[in-house]
């Protein structure tokens, strides 16, 4: 027999509702602040994410070539891919551009929990704003996304302008080995690093660094900051908004392409793999032949966030089961139709089952059912039944209707 690709999945109906309806909540949240959604291809050239993020990436990516012998490469992320699109349609439209997509992403990498080789992303990017205002909405907005979902989760902001003053003086390879220690917050092998290199007071002024957690100390420890207004606003403006968030100077991944504020965010309950978002400002377009636009976005790992939900089930459709002798069938069509004309989810029997069996198989899923015989047919009414508390009495059509919307959605 066989089976799904390793690290993909199959969702049944009810993942498939739950994870509709989260990302039903991040869609709306996203109109609601005015960002409209765009979709690229699956696959680009391969040379879009190199040219991003180095020809080490081809390694966790799938790579293959088309007929024409040009090396093309399942998508592994989407930045790229919308700012590739930006300069191909819209460098001329009027900025700012407010852009989102949810789309899958693909990576050759070792399958663990919330860690899949088929992914999904929620992400926004807002293209040709450089103000403080423009980070601070991206980041407000982050968390609006997250609060919607229902995750618990804990939102850290930084800003990689003071750790770029600490590591000014180091050349770039010494620069990726001290951030590779930071980043995996390895103490005893930045010490032995910077020691080697004739810099101990370094390794200090960066671990006090990490671990600061007010803006004025930040400052005192990194020096004078190029920006530091920029910060300082940026932060008072999420600060008006009512953004929770923890400082924090210590993000070392991402110095080549993020350029000034950086924001992650983490769930409470995933473990060692909880991070569940990430993002900030970044310089991309020029890369792709653009202009040298200023963005600042994010990406929410899907999959993440719904596993971190775990047993939380979004609300369901109230089911109506329309259950009809033969005599009834003709009138029963009409009354389905007039209930999902109406909103409401109503299913009728496919199989032949008697009246008795009908209701029965109805019970297992519905909440009411609709019994229509030849006695409805002739009155023009309807048998309206509550599945639960066994309630049952004739209803002209409409109030039927109007009885079980009005119980809503479970």
């Amino acid at each position: 027999m066989l089976q799904k690709p390793r690290g993909t999945r199959d969702f049944l109906p009810d993942e498939m509702e739950a994870r509709r309806s989260v990302e039903w909540r991040l869609r709306e949240v996203g109109r609601r602040w005015g960002y409209r959604e765009v979709c690229t291809p699956e696959f680009e050239d391969l040379e879009l994410f190199t040219m991003r993020s180095g020809e080490g990436i081809v390694e966790e990516m799938y790579v293959f070539e088309d007929k024409g012998g040009r090396k093309l490469a399942l998508r592994p992320e989407i930045t790229a891919a919308v700012i590739r699109m930006y300069v191909n349609e819209a460098k001329v439209a009027p900025k700012p551009l407010r852009w989102c997509y949810f789309a899958d992403c693909f990576r050759y990498e070792r399958p663990q929990k919330g860690r899949y080789r088929q992914f999904w992303q929620f992400g926004v990017e807002l293209i040709g704003a450089d103000t403080a205002m423009a980070d601070a909405e991206v980041i407000m907005l982050a968390a609006d996304m997250l609060d919607a979902t229902g995750v618990r989760y804990e939102l850290k902001v930084g800003h990689l302008a003071l750790m770029k003053n600490l590591l000014d003086g180091l050349d770039p390879a010494a620069q990726r080995k001290v951030r590779a220690h930071l980043d995996k917050r390895d103490y005893d092998g930045l010490n032995e690093t910077l020691a080697a290199m004739g810099k101990p007071d370094l390794a200090r002024s960066l671990v006090s660094l990490v671990e600061c957690r007010t803006l004025a100390e930040a400052f005192a420890i990194a020096g004078e900051v190029p920006g530091r207004a920029r910060i300082e606003q940026t932060l008072a403006a999420l600060d008006a908004y009512g953004v929770k968030y923890t400082l924090n100077f210590g993000i070392a991944r991402g110095l080549d392409y993020y350029t000034g504020m950086v924001f992650e965010g983490f769930a409470d309950n995933l473990g060692a793999e909880n991070q569940i978002l990430g993002g900030g400002t970044y310089r991309l377009a020029h890369l792709f032949g653009g202009d040298d636009v200023a963005s600042c976005g994010f990406a929410i790992g899907f999959d993440r966030v719904m596993v971190s939900l775990g047993e939380a089930q979004p609300r369901k459709d109230t089911i109506v089961g329309i259950v009809c002798t033969e005599e009834g069938r003709a009138r029963a069509l009409e009354v389905s139709r007039a209930f999902r004309s109406a909103g409401i989810r109503a299913e009728m029997d496919l199989m032949e089952r008697g009246l008795g069996a009908q209701l029965a198989h109805a019970s297992k899923s519905a909440e009411f059912a609709v019994v229509i015989g030849k006695r409805e047919v002739e009155a023009g009414t309807v048998m309206l039944k509550n599945l639960k508390s066994g309630e049952q009495k004739p209803l002209d059509l409409m109030a039927a209707i109007t009885e079980v919307g009005a119980h809503g959605p479970r």
